[in-house]
């Protein structure tokens, strides 16, 4: 009992020194994400949705439009601007953000999907070095993917792992869940496709969380958290909803992606330390 209150105790003390350090520098966020959205809008009126994917293996050529969320096991889904071996901007960076740690090595798998408990825990936290990010699971709609996802967290697997892509145009998403780091891991099983949204526009809402796949049936570990209104391919499963930490991955997809590009690796770096269900 006291590991563990002590445990809450250091989570609050870090998370109220990283809620200082984010209203500090509120009003300067605010302007430099004006000043972005008018850019992004330009750049969306141009190119429009020509590409409108989530893929997961580096420095591959983008999918077709029906294929263009894809994961780690497609060879075809992902953008050059997306390669892991991009130079990190080291100027660029949220001020909550604690640096990055060691990724983990990735050792952990299983060969089958774990089965559908009882009952389901209802929340996952992922506790990153910028700040807690909390889902709403909906075992309801998703049962076998809330199962995996939680069994997941449970079992340590996104612990000491990076969220390895962010998209800034045409789709908004932040990428996790991949041991590897390069979009190409995942738990060595795959969960069959729940809960699909009808096609249509803004059909991935922000705030909603969603799994990547390398085609139908093949869910993994790597999952996105939309962080604005998304249109795209109707195939990936919805298992949950950010109910606090969206402002925070606003922030990060504000700072942009590796090299300037606009889908990559994070320019500020974002490590998940742990993965909590409750």
């Amino acid at each position: 009992m006291a590991t563990t209150k002590r445990a809450k105790e250091l989570a609050r003390a870090k998370y109220e020194r990283q809620q200082e350090r984010r209203n500090a520098e509120s009003e300067a966020r605010k302007k430099r994400q004006r000043v972005i959205a008018l850019v992004v809008g330009g750049v969306i009126v141009v190119a429009g949705l020509a590409w409108a994917g989530i893929s997961m293996r580096e420095g591959d050529t983008v999918a077709a439009p029906a294929e263009e969320i894809s994961t780690e096991e497609t060879p075809a889904e992902v953008s050059e601007s997306a390669d892991a071996s991009s130079p990190a901007e080291p100027s660029a960076v949220v001020a909550a953000c604690d640096p990055a740690g060691t990724p983990r090595p990735d050792t952990i798998s299983w060969p089958t999907a774990p089965p559908v408990p009882d009952s389901s825990p209802t929340t996952l936290t992922l506790n990153t070095n910028c700040g807690d990010i909390v889902i709403a699971l909906e075992p309801q709609a998703a049962p076998q993917t809330v199962a995996s996802e939680a069994f997941l967290a449970a079992e340590g697997f996104y612990d000491a792992t990076t969220c390895h892509r962010l998209s800034t145009s045409g789709i908004f998403v932040l990428q996790c869940g991949d041991p590897k780091g390069d979009g190409s891991g995942g738990p060595g099983y795959s969960v069959p496709d729940e809960n699909l949204p009808d096609d249509g526009e803004v059909n991935y809402p922000a705030g909603t969380v969603a799994m990547a796949n390398a085609g139908p049936g093949t869910s993994g570990s790597q999952f996105f958290l939309v962080y604005e209104d998304t249109t795209l391919p109707p195939g990936y499963t919805i298992w949950g909803n950010v109910t606090s930490g969206l402002e925070l991955i606003q922030e990060i997809a504000a700072v942009g992606v590796e090299g300037g590009a606009t889908d990559g690796r994070p320019a500020q770096p974002v490590f998940i330390e742990s993965a909590t269900v409750s």
